[in-house]
């Protein structure tokens, strides 16, 4: 592969490549595997920065090791707000998240933030609980309105170092893992606008692509709101409801655990009337969406803003939707007709999907079955892309590949090599780029690529084995290392974004 000007110039035999470049410089990878970089579409990189840097409770077996981690770390720490992630009851033997009271005793007077794996709850102490405005005295998880208010003021506790010290964190992470590109999901509840505007001012090699969560009713506002937060799109993590693990996913029918259907942030008017006006300012929207009610109501607000608008000007937009874990064949249908984007996170049915997993808790079985159905989806020509929603899991696009391709129902995986494509040219173009060669390695792509050590690059496997990796160059997708459970895991040893080495190893 030749590279000039950032620019992949040209593919062929080695022999040919020399004499047609007498004078370039050579890199010889020593028989190393060379792909399209991938691109990330859904993170939030401050929150991925300060798991890495600071109280990461995902591997706590217990609550008793929780409280213990949280301890440990408050004596050693004095900044103004501990802020932890990731911690999951459900994993627990004792099947409950910390209180209120036992968090004072392990940080006494201090300002505690811990949230849920899916960031959607979250324990904290009473002072931080005072500051917020939500009530000191309840052990209960905060949620909905009291969560953003806890969130706002644990955000406001934190130093502009703090959040320089973890985005760089985040990003540098990203570019050990072959990323090249991340798509930022902002918003007045996730993150606000001064992180963002410190973000997108940040000098780091990995490309940062910014959508902001903040619903508007005209073209003149969206216009206007995109031009005041620096945003590229106004979607994201923009709330139609929470998620399944907080019980706050909307849901039809009520959860299986729990009383109740979940949360509704917007309704069907409000979807869509931000829709109709992103569509009329040309600006890509989006929203978050789990449970099967929300996305009952985003599909009948499309169906809407195509009958006024005409459904070539919503397709032409690539509106988008985040995660979208309970679609209906029906569902998946109209969004197919209508050129939606799914950005979806495989992942989130290795950790939760199965018969005995959280879903099947909160949901009963056979509804956990139907969740994150992404040959469904596919089939019904709904352009896929892969994200992590990091920290909830990790930023790491092989995983999100392989969860795609081992899904834990029948018939609800994809192939790798449309796992591979997804993470790849189908996150470009789900960012808007659609010049038919961004994610791929062909004369005239941007030379975005990561080069990995693997121990295999063909599955040795029976013919309709979904393990069998596809090498067809009409696909222009490259053979693929082998990641079935006992290949150990690609080593990225350098990513280069548009000829520039933003990784070595």
């Amino acid at each position: 592969m030749a590279v000039t000007d950032g620019t992949v110039s040209w593919i062929g035999e080695d022999r040919p490549a020399r004499a047609l470049h007498p004078d370039a410089d050579i890199v010889d990878l020593a028989g190393a595997f060379v792909a399209p970089a991938f691109v990330d579409t859904h993170v939030h990189t401050t929150a991925t920065g300060l798991a890495l840097i600071g109280l990461d409770l995902g591997s706590a077996a217990s609550l008793a090791e929780c409280l213990d981690r949280v301890r440990r770390y408050a004596a050693d720490h004095a900044d103004a707000v501990l802020w932890g992630q990731n911690w999951d009851e459900t994993a627990w033997p004792e099947q409950r998240p910390p209180t209120t009271t036992e968090l004072e005793d392990a940080a006494p007077g201090r300002a505690l933030y811990l949230t849920r794996i899916d960031a959607h709850s979250a324990v904290c102490s009473a002072a931080l609980r005072r500051a917020a405005g939500v009530n000191a005295a309840s052990d209960a998880p905060v949620v909905a309105d009291d969560h953003h208010a806890v969130r706002r003021a644990a955000r406001a506790m934190l130093t502009s170092a703090d959040r320089h010290r973890a985005r760089v964190a985040a990003l540098d992470l990203a570019a050990s893992r072959g990323v090249v590109a991340v798509h930022e999901c902002a918003g007045p509840d996730v993150s606000g606008r001064e992180d963002l505007r410190e973000l997108l001012d940040l000098n780091h090699g990995v490309e940062v692509r910014a959508y902001w969560g903040e619903a508007v009713r005209t073209a003149d506002e969206a216009r206007d709101l995109l031009a005041a937060t620096g945003a590229h799109a106004l979607g994201g993590d923009l709330f139609v409801d929470g998620s399944i693990g907080s019980h706050t996913a909307w849901l039809h029918e009520p959860y299986s655990d729990a009383a109740g259907h979940g949360l509704s942030y917007l309704d069907t008017d409000a979807i869509a009337a931000h829709l109709a006006a992103c569509t009329e300012a040309t600006i890509q929207a989006g929203f978050h969406v789990i449970g099967d009610a929300a996305t009952s109501a985003v599909v009948e607000a499309i169906e809407r803003v195509a009958a006024d608008l005409g459904g070539p000007a919503v397709a032409g937009r690539g509106h988008r939707l985040e995660h979208l874990e309970m679609v209906t064949p029906e569902h998946a249908a109209v969004l197919g007709a209508r050129g939606i984007v799914a950005s979806v996170q495989p992942v989130f049915d290795a950790y939760w999907g199965g018969e005995n997993g959280m879903y099947a808790t909160r949901l009963g079985a056979d509804r956990a079955r139907a969740l994150n159905p992404l040959a469904l989806l596919a089939s019904a020509g709904v352009s896929l892309a892969l994200g992590s929603d990091s920290p909830v899991t990790p930023l790491d696009p092989w995983a999100g590949i392989r969860a795609a391709v081992h899904h834990r129902t029948a018939g609800s995986a994809i192939s790798p090599r449309a796992a591979f494509a997804a993470a790849t040219r189908g996150a470009w173009r789900a960012g808007g780029v659609r010049d038919g060669v961004a994610g791929t390695l062909v004369a005239g792509a941007p030379a975005s690529y990561a080069v990995w050590d693997v121990d295999e690059l063909v599955v040795s496997a029976p013919k309709d084995s979904v393990q069998r990796w596809s090498t067809d160059p009409r696909s222009r997708v490259p053979a693929l290392p082998r990641l079935d459970d006992a290949a150990r895991a690609p080593r990225c040893l350098r990513t280069v974004h548009r000829g520039v080495t933003v990784f070595a190893s």
